[in-house]
């Protein structure tokens, strides 16, 4: 097994970085791993999540044989399995992890800061935002950065527990 990833604005490589040390697994990033890994390699792949969909993961799919699928976004740990699924046609026993990574406005550049942007315009228009939006917002606006290698147990116990197939 290989760890491919792509990341944006740095939480998903950390992640990919910390999982590749804890289970002494190589690690690329997608466009490397397209130079040097052969086509169908048995591969986890981690990427950032926007709008329910994991960054790259069709183009990762495409080339590998991608056998556990992790997408790193703001919300809490393991949130958002459902809409992911959905939304990457997944089935239910395809294995799927959620990490909460970070934000950081000025690490994003073109059409994904305008995106941010016009999401904390859209939820500040409403006349009652959830808990979740008023969060959403103020990570938004002031960043923060969720990474922690206890985010990272659920998938190294399945990780562990796999290793043979």
């Amino acid at each position: 097994m290989v760890i491919v990833y792509t990341s944006n604005t740095g939480y998903t490589e950390r992640y990919a970085k910390m999982l590749a040390d804890e289970l002494s697994l190589p690690i690329y990033e997608l466009n490397t791993a397209k130079k040097h890994l052969e086509k169908n390699t048995p591969v986890l792949y981690m990427g950032w999540l926007m709008a329910s969909h994991v960054k790259d993961f069709s183009k990762a799919s495409k080339l590998f044989d991608v056998k556990c699928l992790c997408g790193v976004g703001m919300g809490p740990t393991g949130t958002q399995l459902s809409e992911v699924r959905s939304a990457e046609g997944l089935s239910d026993d395809f294995p799927l992890f959620t990490l909460q990574g970070g934000f950081s406005m000025d690490k994003l550049s073109g059409i994904y800061k305008f995106v941010m942007g016009m999401l904390v315009k859209m939820i500040e228009k409403k006349s009652e935002p959830t808990e979740e939006e008023k969060w959403m917002v103020s990570t938004i606006r002031s960043g923060g950065d969720f990474v922690s290698a206890d985010n990272l147990s659920e998938i190294i116990d399945f990780c562990r527990n796999h290793s043979a197939n």
